[in-house]
């Protein structure tokens, strides 16, 4: 069965808990999407949760700002971003900015980010289960431990979602 593993930075689950029926359309989205564990390779799983977000009316590659081009775009957002980072843990610098970005930097677009990633247990099962490749890829755990270094640059609150089993 699939759980959701979650961290609050600069309480960010007090932020989202003033929006209780997104906080759990994501949650819906993110058991829907964790169905059919066969199909979930790192592609595909990213498919699945696009498909899922965009049915419920949230906004698909929408640009960190308006005022930059194609190159900072979020995966979804509706009043908040989500950053959906199932790739390379390199990553989560890059995606963390955008969130500060979109906080600070252009008029307040967000009040805080839900970042969307799997944990360790989960990718070691995907792997062991279904010969998905998650190696060298971002984990909950990962962003739990290193998030707190980034106090200084990130201001913003970002609510961390591990999909878990």
């Amino acid at each position: 069965a699939v759980r959701l593993k979650k961290y609050s930075f600069r309480f960010s689950e007090e932020l989202f808990n003033s929006r209780l029926a997104q906080k759990a359309e994501i949650e819906q989205i993110l058991y829907a999407a964790c169905v059919d564990f066969s199909k979930l390779n790192r592609k595909e799983f990213i498919k699945i949760l696009n498909d899922l977000f965009l049915e419920k009316g949230w906004e698909g590659q929408p640009r960190v700002s308006p005022d930059m081009k194609a190159y900072s775009k979020f995966d979804f957002k509706k009043t908040e971003a989500v950053e959906v980072q199932f790739g390379h843990a390199s990553f989560l610098g890059t995606d963390l900015l955008k969130f500060q970005m979109a906080s600070y930097s252009n008029l307040d677009l967000i009040d805080f980010g839900v970042y969307i990633t799997t944990t360790k247990a989960m990718q070691k099962f995907l792997t062991n289960q279904y010969g998905h490749n998650w190696e060298g890829s971002l984990n909950f755990e990962k962003v739990e431990k290193y998030l707190p270094y980034f106090k200084s640059a990130i201001q913003v609150p970002i609510y961390v979602i591990g999909i878990d089993v």
